[in-house]
């Protein structure tokens, strides 16, 4: 009798949501304002009874100390089948990587498997990898859980050559690109995407949305950054988010 009643409350149980979890630097998640970052905006393009959305990346860190300090594990502990992570790192892996304070997020270039020893002061050693090998390790267990991956390439700085914002299409953008192409899964090209939006927009009006640097956008910025996000989506009808979009 207590299996059969058991049975039937289950049955009559509310689906849980899936959770959209967004991990990366303060360009996804800023708290000094008037600085932010475009993960605070992105749940406001979706149906939040639907699907929740969980920003969980963390100012100054890069794919390297993300997991170094566990963030991560954090993240990856409570995974579960049907859940989305995307991932956009690339600010702050260009150190080069060693103890110090600035050396401590840098990684190594490129998508090998080449890897460099460290040993800190206090004697612990650590393997520093390549970009591509943190990216990858964010994916492939991911896909453990029963999770979906999503790459995003980073948003762009405010800085122009030639009239034109500089994009990262030869470094992170490119190798973000590559991992998402080798591992099997989708990509968002937002270094991309928001580019071509500053380039219409010319650099006397994107220069509103960056108040005190070239790299952290306010408000409006993260505005149209978060739209960049959801323009990768749409662009690829294989994203299974396209179904949690609010109707507009």
């Amino acid at each position: 009798m207590l299996l059969a009643v058991l049975g039937l409350l289950a049955a009559f149980q509310k689906p849980q949501r899936p959770t959209l979890y967004l991990i990366g630097d303060s360009t996804v998640r800023n708290t000094n304002a008037p600085q932010m970052g475009w993960g605070s905006k992105l749940a406001s393009f979706f149906d939040t009874t639907r699907l929740a959305v969980v920003n969980r990346a963390m100012a100054g860190r890069s794919t390297r100390t993300f997991i170094s300090e566990k963030r991560w594990a954090k993240v990856d502990s409570m995974l579960k089948p049907g859940d989305f992570v995307i991932m956009q790192f690339g600010h702050n892996e260009g150190s080069a990587p060693d103890t110090t304070k600035a050396g401590r997020r840098g990684v190594l270039k490129g998508t090998g498997e080449e890897i460099k020893q460290l040993t800190w002061p206090d004697g612990h050693a650590e393997t520093v990898h390549t970009y591509g090998y943190y990216l990858r390790k964010f994916v492939r267990e991911t896909k453990a859980k029963g999770a979906t991956p999503i790459i995003a390439s980073m948003i762009p700085r405010n800085e122009w050559k030639d009239g034109k914002v500089q994009r990262a299409s030869n470094d992170y953008g490119k190798w973000a690109a590559e991992v998402a192409q080798q591992e099997g899964i989708a990509f968002i090209d937002l270094n991309g995407i928001t580019a071509d939006k500053y380039d219409k927009l010319g650099p006397e009006e994107v220069k509103k949305f960056f108040p005190g640097d070239h790299t952290h956008t306010n408000e409006a910025g993260a505005q149209v950054n978060a739209a960049s996000v959801v323009d990768g989506i749409k662009a690829n009808k294989k994203i299974q988010l396209n179904k949690y979009l609010a109707k507009r």
